[in-house]
């Protein structure tokens, strides 16, 4: 009976383990994808859902990885661009944002060299080619298909330059596909994206004899995620500084200020401060006020960077003046006290469009239609004193604000590409 259960129990161990044998193992698989604007690798976290995107997967490397067996088995990084630009560059943008999305990762979380396969698409024509397969809106589609799968044919061995891709595709079917792709598809190119292959181990058992019998014991865990202090990456950050040149013409000092608050928002606001006069001359050139402005950017160049290209806005603005050349004048507002009890005040919608000039400078033409109201007085010198003739009341409706400034890039990613 005795022998009988010893062979019973060596049978049991024998079937769990020959040596070290492992439960079934779960395969996991996590990425995220990354949208970037044209021609830019900098990681902005306001585009689209970057940040939800990123805050999710660093949540499970701080806490759902880190609180279970798992073993890293690869990483594949993958870089791409839209096919607007040269190749060369397209090759060196998808590499860069490639690389760009994978130290941002690897700051939570240790990813060892060995399992990284890094894939740089450059112009990404598969990629493009999927998304017309899935879009029935694109015009002329069935020929566009056949026509970008002929492309992808001829990049097999290496695009070259000389394929003229780019040029025939815009100038297919008139351009209509293109300018539609352009708009619609090519955003969704300007990515990158990384995958990580995780393998859970569920519990793996030694059997060493003790005694003649079999025994289970367990060994040490199978190696875990590393997570470590994250390096915080930098966001971009875009403000401007700027003078309205007109104003600089008519000797009246301003300067202004504007922020970029994200989803081609921004904020910003201007003051000017002006105060020459002559008392034997009766000549006086004094006005000071300003005005807050709410921006919102649109159009092709807005996409690429922030504070460039189309603007509408809206604006509040609060402002007094004493004018006089030698005879009548005319001041803003009551006599003395601060500037709310000498301003008039007013508002109205802008239009503009801001376009770079070099690196870090941009030209701003805007032209605002409003109202602005208040009180004026009337006035004319006498014997070396200023007699009041009359109390107006100011209801103007029209042009009140007119700008071509000369707008200078602060920040980080705040610079016009060449």
């Amino acid at each position: 009976m005795r022998n009988i259960l010893f062979l019973i129990l060596g049978a049991v161990a024998a079937a769990m383990s020959p040596s070290c044998k492992t439960f079934a193992q779960e395969s996991i698989r996590d990425s995220v994808k990354i949208y970037f604007r044209q021609d830019y690798s900098t990681l902005d976290m306001s585009i689209r859902d970057n940040k939800a995107v990123l805050d999710n997967i660093i949540g499970k490397l701080k806490s759902d990885y880190a609180d279970s067996i798992y073993r890293l088995r690869k990483v594949l990084v993958v870089g791409g661009a839209s096919p607007e630009g040269s190749i060369m560059h397209n090759r060196r943008l998808s590499a860069n944002r490639a690389k760009r999305i994978f130290n941002y990762l690897e700051s939570y979380g240790e990813l060892p060299d060995s399992l990284i396969v890094f894939k740089f698409l450059g112009r990404d024509w598969q990629g493009l080619v999927r998304l017309v397969e899935a879009d029935p809106n694109v015009p002329y589609r069935k020929e566009t298909l056949a026509f970008l799968r002929d492309i992808l044919r001829r990049v097999e061995g290496g695009e070259k330059a000389a394929d003229n891709n780019v040029v025939r595709l815009s100038r297919f079917k008139g351009g209509k596909p293109y300018k539609y792709m352009y708009r619609v598809l090519f955003p969704e190119l300007r990515a990158s994206s990384t995958y990580l292959w995780y393998q859970r181990v569920r519990n793996p058992m030694k059997l060493t004899p003790l005694n003649g019998i079999p025994t289970c014991i367990t060994p040490a865990p199978a190696p875990r995620l590393t997570i470590t202090t994250p390096v915080v990456m930098k966001k971009p950050f875009y403000m401007a500084v700027k003078t309205n040149m007109l104003y600089d013409a008519l000797l009246v000092p301003n300067v202004g200020v504007e922020f970029y608050l994200g989803k081609d928002w921004s904020l910003g606001g201007n003051w000017m401060y002006g105060w020459w006069k002559s008392d034997p001359s009766h000549w006086y050139w004094r006005t000071y006020g300003g005005d807050i402005t709410l921006r919102k950017w649109f159009g092709r160049a807005a996409k690429e960077k922030p504070l460039t290209g189309h603007h509408l806005g809206l604006y509040a603005q609060v402002q007094t003046f004493d004018f006089e050349f030698g005879g009548r004048g005319y001041m803003g507002g009551e006599p003395g006290g601060d500037i709310f009890d000498r301003a008039c005040f007013g508002g109205g919608i802008e239009y503009g469009y801001s376009l770079p000039i070099a690196r870090r400078l941009n030209i701003d033409f805007s032209a605002g239609i409003g109202y602005l109201g208040g009180k004026y007085y009337e006035y004319i010198p006498i014997d070396q004193c200023y007699v009041w003739q009359a109390t107006k009341n100011l209801h103007y409706f029209g042009p009140t604000k007119v700008e071509v400034s000369l707008v200078w890039l602060i920040g980080r990613g705040n610079y016009n590409k060449k």
